[in-house]
C-alpha cells in the first residue's frame, strides 16, 4: 500500500468520525430560537428547524381549563407580553397575569410576540400567541414531513415556581400526567425528554412513565453526585447552567452513563469550547450560530 493510499483512508476514517460526531451532538434551540424569533411560539419552532436543530426546547405551563400552554413562565412575562387591550404589563404586576387562572381562549388573546425584547433587541418581531402543545406538536410534525427534514426530539420543561403548586399550576403528578395526555395522543413518546429544575416532576415521571428520557436542569453550583443522589435515580441527561461545566463534570457524568448539555450556550467561541469538553450537546438561544462552526 502506496504513501498516497495510506492517507486517503486515514482522512476517510478521520471525515466519517468526525461526521458521527456531529450527527450525535444535539442542538437545542432554546424556547425555539429565542434570539431570533419571540420565544416558544410556534413559529420559532419551525424557524429552529429550517436551521438544523436535533431538538427543540420548550417550556409548559397549565391554563385553568387544563390545557398545556407554551410559555416560560406561568403567567405573562412583561418583557414580552400585550394585553388584549393593548396596554402593556409591568414588571410588579406581572403575576396577577396568571395562566393558571385563565382558561385558553383568554390566554391566546395576549401577544407575545410584537414587543421589542430588551435581551434580544434582534428578534424578529410580529402579533403572536402562545400556542398550545399539542397544536405545536401538529404544525411541526406537518412542516417537517412536507420539508422532508428529520424528525426533532422535544424537551419540553415543566415550569412550576417556588410554593406554587395549586397557584401557578398544578401539583407535579397532574402536572406531568396532562403533557403525557398530550404526548401519547400524538404518538411522539420516543421523540420526547421531560426536563425540569423540579425533582419533584422528574421522580413521578420516573416512576409513571420509566420509558421517557428525563433532564435535570441545574443553576447552583453543587456536586453532581449529590444532585444525583437527591434525584434518586440517573436522568438521561443532566444540563447545568454552562459557567459550571469543566472537564471534570463531563467526564463524571460520562462515567455514569449521562449525557451532559449546558445551557445557555450563545456564541461560536462557547460552543466551539463546549464541544471540546466532549458534552452531548448545547441548548442555545441562537441556533444559526452552528453553521458557523468549522
Amino acid at each position: 500500500m502506496n504513501k498516497k493510499t495510506i492517507l486517503f483512508a486515514l482522512l476517510t476514517i478521520l471525515f466519517l468520525n468526525s461526521s458521527a460526531q456531529k450527527t450525535n451532538f444535539d442542538v437545542q434551540g432554546k424556547a425555539g430560537a429565542r434570539g431570533i424569533m419571540p420565544e416558544n411560539t410556534i413559529q420559532g419552532m419551525l424557524k429552529a428547524l429550517d436551521l438544523g436543530v436535533t431538538s427543540l426546547e420548550m417550556d409548559a405551563v397549565i391554563s385553568k381549563d387544563k390545557q398545556v400552554v407554551l410559555s416560560q413562565e406561568p403567567y405573562f412575562n412583561n418583557e414580552i407580553s400585550i394585553q388584549p387591550n393593548g396596554k402593556p404589563i409591568i414588571l410588579k404586576n406581572q403575576k396577577d397575569f396568571n395562566i393558571y387562572k385563565m382558561d385558553y381562549d383568554e390566554v391566546k388573546k395576549f401577544d407575545v410576540g410584537s414587543k421589542v425584547h430588551s435581551r434580544f433587541p434582534g428578534q424578529m418581531k410580529f402579533k403572536v400567541s402562545k400556542p398550545l402543545l399539542s397544536e405545536t406538536i401538529d404544525e411541526v410534525e406537518a412542516y417537517v414531513k412536507a420539508h422532508k427534514l428529520a424528525k426533532p426530539v422535544y424537551s419540553i420543561e415543566t415550569k412550576t415556581i417556588k410554593n406554587g403548586d395549586n397557584e401557578f399550576h398544578p401539583e407535579p403528578a397532574e402536572f406531568v400526567d396532562l403533557i403525557m395526555d398530550v404526548i401519547n395522543a400524538k404518538k411522539i413518546s420516543k421523540r420526547v425528554i421531560i426536563e425540569s429544575f423540579d425533582m419533584r416532576t422528574l421522580q413521578y415521571l420516573h416512576e409513571k412513565y420509566p420509558k421517557i428520557q428525563t433532564s435535570l436542569l441545574i443553576d447552583e453550583k453543587e456536586p453532581f453526585e449529590d444532585y444525583i443522589e437527591k434525584l434518586g435515580f440517573k436522568p438521561t441527561i443532566y444540563s447545568p447552567y454552562s459557567i459550571l461545566v469543566g472537564k471534570g463534570l463531563v467526564d463524571r457524568c460520562h462515567e455514569m452513563g449521562v449525557k451532559i448539555i449546558p445551557w445557555t450556550v450563545n456564541s461560536v467561541k462557547e460552543i466551539k469550547y463546549f464541544m471540546s469538553l466532549g458534552v452531548d450537546g448545547v441548548i442555545t438561544d441562537y441556533p444559526n450560530l452552528i453553521g458557523q462552526i468549522k
